[in-house]
């Protein structure tokens, strides 16, 4: 079953987030990955959810994403990650139908 990787990032030092953004890529795809959002405008459309970044991932089950995200192709881009920015990030399986 797929699954999507849901990110919100606030992003506190741009140009190491910018290395982050060279290196992910590679890895997501590595994991049979793929970015289906990948930054953009957002608006709120209820409450006082008002993201600066939202990325989302989709992979083929829920344990190829956490594969990737534990792996050792992510593991430089992740720990750059976690240096320029606070993030929230969560994994759900999709259901279709």
């Amino acid at each position: 079953m797929p699954a999507y990787v849901i990110v919100e990032i606030e992003i506190t030092d741009p140009v190491a987030y910018e290395e982050y953004k060279l290196y992910t890529p590679a890895s997501i795809a590595a994991y049979d990955g793929r970015f289906v959002v990948r930054g953009g405008r957002t608006e709120s459309l209820e409450g006082n959810w008002n993201p600066e970044r939202m990325v989302l991932l989709e992979f083929p089950t829920v344990e190829r994403a956490k594969e990737w995200w534990n792996s050792p192709e992510y593991a430089k881009a992740k720990g750059i990650r976690q240096r320029a920015a606070n993030t929230k990030m969560l994994v759900m399986e999709v259901f279709r139908g």
